[in-house]
């Protein structure tokens, strides 16, 4: 296919099953189009007329596209999505006809029960009635798998009362926090034009990919999304050859079925390549407004999995699913756009001339140090813990990388309260004749730092492969509108604005300096440097957790209505009880490896082994060898036993425990050791038994047969 037929068909197919403002324009009544549009930038509740004509419209538009089904599709609190289908038949007449119909009531609310989602305590389970309310920010589409042709309504999911059961509620809370708090900033600027500020995201998705006949072999990987065991293969990542390599036919096909899935449905899938560990690649999308970004990485992650199968492999979306490798993470690129099109963090040209730039940027520093455990917490999850810190990922310690430029800025403003000068990019030389030279930027790039500035937008890289990207979002957006709403609580009444705004701007700087490093985030010294700064070190889960219930937290989500002070309890006791559940599977899950495959099979390589010197022996001849292997599997048999017995009788005092932080400290304080101690024999068995008596796939068979 020529470059130019695939942009035509690029063109041609993106979009096609989204319910987007164009195909709105075209099939609904300019009125009801226009009251539309009204209800949304307005946030008034839908006229039940004009409700009705758009679900008409959508249910049109849906069945021509062969829907048979509707959903309301929503975010619990599990971190997926959830559906559930309902056929567009609303009534069956005696003489065999049928009437189809969506309505306007049933397009705005639903009442899906889904009482047994976590909760948090926020309702019991006999309180079935919970509500999906239709989130005019995100478009309907139509989604076509195994069940057909589904006109999927993205919602959001509220108890009976009120609260919040779901992500989408808070994040929509939070993008009118973070809206009505920037354009209070703006018009202090004189901006008087613009009428709204909507955080805007670009989520890179890292994954890898496996056979699927490989991946079924595995109980770990079919059970927990992760190797529980498994000795590293001669080769790793240390050559580098696999990133940005040349795709394989099988990943190439793959990708390309991917691309065509999510540019149908409206994600405008950008970027793809191979990422640094055998067998993991990365898909980036362009920008969207916050709500939209995070139904399309829900998309993206679904997407991925359906094709996989399509193509006989496995998407692995486990932050670390191999050990001795690296593990994916989802860099969530942030920054704040006007609906007339200004990037409030685009320094311009000449950035110490820019005092709107300047204060932006000496409120986010303000924010993320004031708030860095809240940060850091979303970000959390079992599977991140393996990940953060490992040499491939951001250290649990949250720092802002800011850049030559902007640090160079700093400096000045904290020194004498005025920048005088920026520094350039310059020209790139290459010294070869025929390679032009070329402006670079001002700065360079900083992989190590967890929240770094990137030109025009801030990149949190500590965001966990599988999880959504609502979290993180959320508490940008909030911590953000709140130092917004400090800074213009003392501007408003400032005598000399201008003035006043320099001063800030060096005061906010000059407090919260502690938070920028340009270093080395993965060097041992860091750790120690951030310690003096007084900077929290919080390497896992367990310990992040309580970030969500300090009176700082709660009296910020309170002030902006983001989350209530039950919602955050709710969700500080569903993540401890996630951990503590999460951890439990995968001990399970490698008690029942241990004791139904490894130690029966090395009992068999044992046996094999003693049969074999017996019948040297018989005939005189040497069996030094195959009894240095018989001594040492006996002993890591002896070894794996043990440990095998020391993780039962934890699991077990485990889930005695009382619920909550209690168990998953447990969990992680001495179920976890006591899988690690499981582990470190087997693997050393699996480097000398027979690889004809090993049970179960190597790493090497997972991350080389793709």
């Amino acid at each position: 296919m020529s470059q130019k037929e695939e942009q035509f068909t690029i063109a041609d197919i993106y979009g096609e099953d989204v319910f987007s403002d164009k195909v709105m324009k075209a099939r609904l009544t300019k009125n009801v189009y226009r009251k539309l549009h009204q209800t949304m930038e307005e946030g008034k509740a839908l006229d039940p007329l004009v409700a009705d004509e758009i679900a008409e419209a959508m249910k049109q538009w849906a069945m021509e596209k062969g829907a048979t089904h509707y959903t309301h599709w929503f975010q619990p609190l599990t971190g997926t999505t959830a559906e559930k289908h309902d056929s567009f038949i609303s009534s069956a007449e005696p003489d065999g006809t049928i009437l189809m119909e969506l309505s306007g009531k049933n397009l705005i609310k639903g009442e899906p029960d889904a009482s047994s989602f976590p909760s948090g305590g926020l309702r019991a389970t006999f309180e079935a009635r919970g509500y999906t309310a239709w989130d005019m920010s995100s478009p309907a589409f139509v989604r076509r798998d195994a069940a057909g042709a589904i006109l999927c309504i993205p919602t959001a999911f509220c108890s009976y009362n009120g609260e919040a059961l779901d992500f989408k509620t808070p994040l929509l809370r939070s993008v009118d926090a973070i809206d009505q708090q920037s354009i209070r900033l703006l018009r202090l600027f004189g901006n008087t034009t613009s009428k709204k500020v909507t955080p805007c995201v670009g989520p890179e998705q890292e994954y890898f990919l496996v056979d699927k006949q490989t991946f079924s072999r595995r109980k770990d990987l079919v059970y927990t999304g992760r190797t529980l065991f498994g000795a590293m293969p001669p080769k790793g990542q240390e050559m580098d050859d696999h990133y940005y390599g040349s795709l394989r036919t099988r990943v190439g096909s793959f990708m390309k079925d991917v691309n065509e899935e999510l540019w149908k449905l409206g994600v405008p899938a950008k970027t793809q390549h191979n990422e640094v560990a055998p067998a993991q690649h990365e898909l980036a999308v362009i920008y969207e407004n916050a709500s939209l970004a995070v139904d399309n990485n829900h998309v993206v992650m679904q997407t991925l999995k359906r094709v996989a199968s399509w193509h006989n492999m496995r998407c692995l979306l486990h932050e670390k699913p191999f050990a001795g490798v690296n593990g994916s993470g989802k860099h969530n690129n942030w920054s704040l756009q006007t609906d007339d099109g200004i990037n409030l963090l685009d320094p311009g040209k000449t950035p110490h001339e820019n005092v709107q730039f300047l204060l932006v940027l000496a409120c986010i520093l303000r924010a993320v140090d004031l708030h860095a455990d809240l940060l850091r917490e979303s970000a959390a999850d079992t599977g991140n813990d393996h990940r953060l810190g490992a040499d491939e990922a951001p250290p649990a310690i949250i720092s802002v990388f800011l850049g030559d430029q902007l640090e160079d800025l700093v400096s000045q403003l904290i020194e004498t309260g005025t920048a005088t000068s920026s520094i350039r990019g310059g020209k790139m030389t290459t010294g070869v004749s025929t390679l032009p030279d070329f402006s670079k930027d001002a700065t360079d790039r900083n992989r190590t730092s967890p929240f770094a500035f990137t030109g025009n937008k801030f990149e949190f890289r500590m965001v966990g492969a599988q999880d959504s990207i609502a979290g993180p979002n959320i508490v940008l957006n909030t911590i953000v509108a709140e130092s917004f709403s400090d800074a213009c609580d003392i501007l408003e009444k400032a005598d000399d604005f201008d003035q006043a705004a320099r001063a800030l701007i060096k005061q906010y700087l000059t407090e919260h300096q502690r938070i920028i490093f340009n270093g080395n985030g993965y060097a041992d010294e860091w750790i120690e440097e951030a310690q003096r700064r007084g900077l929290e070190n919080l390497p896992s889960m367990v310990d992040s957790i309580p970030a969500l219930l300090t009176d700082t937290s709660v009296e910020m989500f309170d002030k902006f209505g983001v989350y209530s002070l039950c919602e955050l309890e709710s969700r500080a006791e569903i993540k401890y009880e996630n951990y503590a559940k999460t951890i439990h599977i995968e001990a399970m899950t490698m008690i029942d490896m241990a004791s139904k495959s490894f130690i029966p099979a090395v009992i068999r390589w044992t046996r094999s082994l003693a049969d074999t010197i017996g019948a040297l022996e018989n005939v005189g001849a040497d069996a030094f060898v195959q009894r240095d292997l018989l001594t040492e599997s006996s002993a890591l048999l002896r070894d794996t036993q043990g440990a095998l017995k020391e993780l039962i009788r934890l699991t077990e005092e485990a889930e005695r425990a009382p619920e909550g932080r209690e168990r998953a400290l447990f969990y992680h304080e001495s179920v976890m050791p006591a899988m690690e101690a499981l582990r470190a024999p087997v693997d050393r068995l699996e480097m000398i038994v027979d690889k004809e008596m090993w049970p179960v796939p190597s790493y090497g068979d997972l991350l080389f047969e793709v």
